[in-house]
Formats: C-alpha cells, sequence, structure tokens
C-alpha cells in the first residue's frame, strides 16, 4: 500500500528547460526537490546560466542535491550528455522521472510562419522528448514515471498558433504510445500535464496579459476562475503524478488548466 506522503527521497529527477527562476520547469524541480528528489536542471542559452544556478541554490537550500547542466536536447548527442552528466552528478545507475518541459512556442499564422520556424518547433516540441526518452528510459527501473508538458492548445485549434499546437499534439501522441511501450513491459508510467495560460516571466513581458485577445480568449474558457494559472499549481500537478499515489494513471492528457477542456 502506498504511504500517506507524497515522498520522493531517493529519487532523481530530469527537468528540461528548468532554468529560469520564474518558469513551469524551476517550480517543477522544486516541489520535486522539497519533497526529496535529487534533481538535474537543464538549460540551453548561456543567458539562463546564472539564473540556473540560482534556482540550483534554492534547491540546495531546502535539503536536496541539484546539479545544472547545459544541453541543447533537441539532437541526441544533447539529450545523452543530459542523461550521463545526470547519473555521473548524483553517482547513480538511474533515472527515475523525467520531465520533458523545454519547449519552444511559435505564434502566427501559416502563411507568416517560414519553415526554419515550423521545424525549430517541431524539433524543440517532439524530437527532443523523443531523444530524451532513447537516453533515459534505459535507466529507468519498474516505478519510473515520464511526464510530458503539453498545453491546451492541442485540442483548441486556435488560429493563432497552428504550428505549436501541432507539435504539442504529436507530444499527446507520444505519450499515449509511451504509456502502452513502456508499461506492461517496464513498469514505467507515462501522463501529459497540460497548462493553459500560466503567469510566467514570459507571459510577464506582455503589457496587462490578461487584456491580450489571445489571451482573453484562453481566460474566457476557464470554469473553476478567470485568471492566469500559476507555476505552482502546475509543478503541484507534475508532483502528484511522480509520486506513489499516481501509480496505477498512465497513458492520460491532463489538463491542468482551471477547467479549459477543448470540447
Amino acid at each position: 500500500m502506498a504511504g500517506d506522503n507524497l515522498s520522493l527521497a531517493g529519487k532523481v529527477a530530469i527537468i528540461t528547460g528548468s532554468g529560469r527562476e520564474n518558469g513551469i520547469g524551476s517550480a517543477i524541480a522544486l516541489a520535486l526537490a522539497r519533497n526529496g528528489a535529487s534533481v538535474t536542471l537543464n538549460y540551453i542559452s548561456e543567458s539562463s546560466g546564472p539564473r540556473a544556478a540560482t534556482v540550483a541554490k534554492k534547491i540546495q537550500e531546502v535539503g536536496s542535491k541539484a546539479t545544472v547542466i547545459q544541453a541543447n536536447v533537441d539532437t541526441p548527442e544533447g539529450a545523452a550528455k543530459l542523461v550521463q552528466g545526470t547519473l555521473n552528478a548524483f553517482a547513480t545507475d538511474h533515472i527515475d522521472i523525467l520531465v520533458n518541459n523545454a519547449s519552444y512556442a511559435l505564434y502566427g499564422p501559416s502563411f507568416l510562419t517560414s519553415a526554419a520556424d515550423v521545424e525549430k518547433t517541431f524539433r524543440t516540441n517532439v524530437l527532443g522528448p523523443f531523444f530524451l526518452v532513447q537516453s533515459t528510459v534505459p535507466h529507468m527501473p519498474r516505478g519510473s514515471r515520464i511526464i510530458n508538458i503539453g498545453s491546451v492548445m492541442s485540442k483548441l485549434g486556435f488560429d493563432m498558433m497552428p504550428a505549436y499546437s501541432a507539435s504539442k499534439a504529436a507530444m499527446d501522441s507520444l505519450t499515449f504510445s509511451w504509456a502502452a511501450e513502456f508499461g506492461r513491459s517496464r513498469g514505467i508510467t507515462v501522463n501529459t500535464v497540460a497548462p493553459g495560460p500560466v503567469a510566467t516571466d514570459i507571459m510577464r513581458m506582455i503589457e496587462n496579459p490578461v487584456e491580450d485577445p489571445n489571451i482573453r480568449r484562453l481566460l474566457d474558457l476557464t470554469q473553476l476562475e478567470e485568471r492566469l494559472g500559476t507555476i505552482e499549481e502546475i509543478a503541484d500537478a507534475v508532483l502528484l503524478l511522480v509520486s506513489d499515489k499516481s501509480r496505477w494513471i498512465t497513458g492520460q492528457y491532463i489538463s491542468v488548466s482551471g477547467g479549459i477542456t477543448g470540447l
């Protein structure tokens, strides 16, 4: 029988795209660390290095271990670097949790979207998780967890983000396929957590985001409250799904958006 807590003591977790203090990835990293996990933070750009170090310091302050690895995970080589770096940093032979959070959000109509932008969107949002799973799963024991951070946009068909929405729909499909592929054979659960609009540092770059017409369209679809979600609300959902409490949940798309269903 499962315990009555969400302890992740002894677990090793990789969270991609987790180098921004006010981002979803860092919130997930902190939530897992507070519950005992050793966490690998991942970032790409040089400018994010100091910010990732700040997140790592916060993790260490709550008594957990953290390592920071710069790696572009949309290549097999980058994914392998991240996984091997994690194993080395924590002197371990296993990885228990993989959170595919790194993402590229492409706005704009189809006729104004370049081939290079479409390729970057799918390389980051689809190929990146694919390569990471290839590198990580061989090191995952039974009972491990894979979480794909998707988006409600995969279900909505909004005209403002066709390439991004399609890439997140592809990620949903990977969730369903991987749940079947790694379930009975390896005992690994795989789920998608799909946020709606969330108050991240990127969102704060938009002046008065709740009045932005595209964001307004999404807020009008929420059923619980008319507001942006918080990074902590997304992190709490991930924490539940990677805990033993969710051992019988797999192959699911879970909207964490205040009730945006896409129906």
